[in-house]
């Protein structure tokens, strides 16, 4: 086993930071925390993470936020009998740069686990200072994947935290990339695998909400409904493991406990399979290529089970093949996707816009925009921007003020 690897957690208190501390607090021969970012809104959790894990730093987006941090502190302490002398106060960095300062924090590992394209700045600063980006933040190598692929300084400087892409990485420990004849990312279907076109025009929020496997934030459960978040990680995983978006295909498991498959050269197909748990790839990422003992339950091979598998109707969830038109229109094109779809889910969630109308406003979004190249963050701010105005335009939507960076799910 190597050494114990020092690790800074971004988004501490949304829900992949708070089980990448559960799986850190389980391992500590393995794993040391030293850093924490979060946005602010739950600074008590951030305290209490704080205090227990004897970090060294602490980031809040918010800068307002750093008093209400001081006070969670001594309030924590004070709960639970903590000595300043053996635990002492971390040092506070406040303000929207707080989490790209601790992503460059002498460490071996960053996790990612903020939410939103805001997560791309401390992306970028992780890979730049040489740090392993263990990378749960999708929105990053969707909004803006040029930057982060031209900013690795080494092939193996990312290691995929979500499910889909943590299973193809540990598939291909058997065989090549060059060996690969297609990656197949298994999607759940949603609640409404099996629907006709028809069937979808009156879905309600509540509808598309309730989840049948996994337990998500409202707008990562609606695309998941819409499948845009499979059409995501179709181009994530393209940009991750440099295969050309024909040798990426997408199949419904509904008992997603194979979590993806690769298919080689000579015929056969490799799995990662195991029951829906965020931990063990979180666990697989700060850990690779060692695997963490006891991160999660394995299969119960002692229970019959049945899994099945079906094509995609791409009739009725048109946003894979949406995604994929623009992930190869490439540079700015994913990122006014992936924009969009976040105006038109507050839309649907709104009563503005029909469970449909998700995806064909984003279709129109994409119609509308002159795909230019990415070459800096603000490009990518300028695409998102305009991608959200046109949107709401489209959908009667009025858009809140952008969050500050480091903000994440609470």
């Amino acid at each position: 086993m190597s050494s114990r690897r020092d690790v800074v957690i971004l988004g501490s208190t949304g829900s992949v930071g708070t089980q990448a501390v559960e799986v850190i607090r389980r391992n500590p021969q393995r794993f040391r925390v030293v850093g924490l970012a979060a946005g602010g809104g739950n600074v008590e959790l951030l305290a209490r993470q704080a205090l227990e894990l004897r970090v060294e730093v602490v980031g809040v987006a918010r800068a307002s936020a750093a008093q209400d941090l001081q006070l969670a502190f001594y309030a924590a302490a004070q709960a639970g009998g903590y000595s300043a002398g053996k635990h002492p106060v971390p040092r506070i960095v406040a303000g929207p740069d707080s989490a790209t300062e601790l992503a460059r924090w002498p460490c071996d590992t960053v996790l990612n686990a903020m939410t939103g394209s805001i997560g791309l700045r401390p992306t970028l600063a992780a890979l730049e200072a040489d740090r392993t980006l263990a990378l749960a933040n999708k929105e990053s190598l969707v909004a803006g994947g040029p930057l982060v692929r031209s900013a690795r300084k080494r092939a193996d400087q990312i290691v995929p935290v979500d499910s889909e892409h943590s299973a193809v990485a540990q598939c291909l420990r058997g065989g090549s990339v060059g060996e690969v004849r297609r990656l197949i990312l298994t999607a759940s279907g949603g609640p409404f695998r099996g629907r006709r076109p028809e069937d979808l025009a009156d879905v309600s929020p509540e509808q598309a909400l309730a989840h049948p496997t996994w337990d998500m934030g409202p707008v990562v459960t609606v695309n998941s409904a819409t499948l845009v978040n499979k059409g995501l990680e179709v181009i994530e995983a393209h940009l991750l493991f440099d295969l050309p978006y024909d040798r990426i295909e997408v199949v419904v498991h509904p008992q997603s406990v194979v979590h993806s498959m690769v298919e080689f050269a000579d015929g056969s197909t490799l799995a990662q399979a195991s029951p829906p748990d965020m931990r063990l790839p979180i666990a697989a990422a700060l850990g690779w290529p060692e695997r963490v003992p006891g991160a999660a339950l394995p299969c119960d091979w002692s229970q019959a089970a049945t899994w099945e598998f079906y094509p995609l109707d791409h009739r009725a969830f048109p946003a894979v093949r949406l995604a994929r038109a623009a992930g190869e229109a490439g540079g700015t094109a994913p990122a006014v996707f992936n924009a969009a779809n976040e105006v038109c889910v507050e839309a649907f969630l709104g009563g503005r816009l029909p469970f449909p109308g998700i995806v064909t406003t984003v279709e129109r979004v994409l119609g509308d925009h002159d795909v230019g190249n990415l070459n800096t963050v603000e490009d990518v701010v300028d695409t998102e921007t305009w991608a959200r105005v046109r949107a709401a335009e489209l959908t009667g939507l009025d858009l809140h003020p952008p969050h500050p960076e480091g903000t994440t799910a609470p």
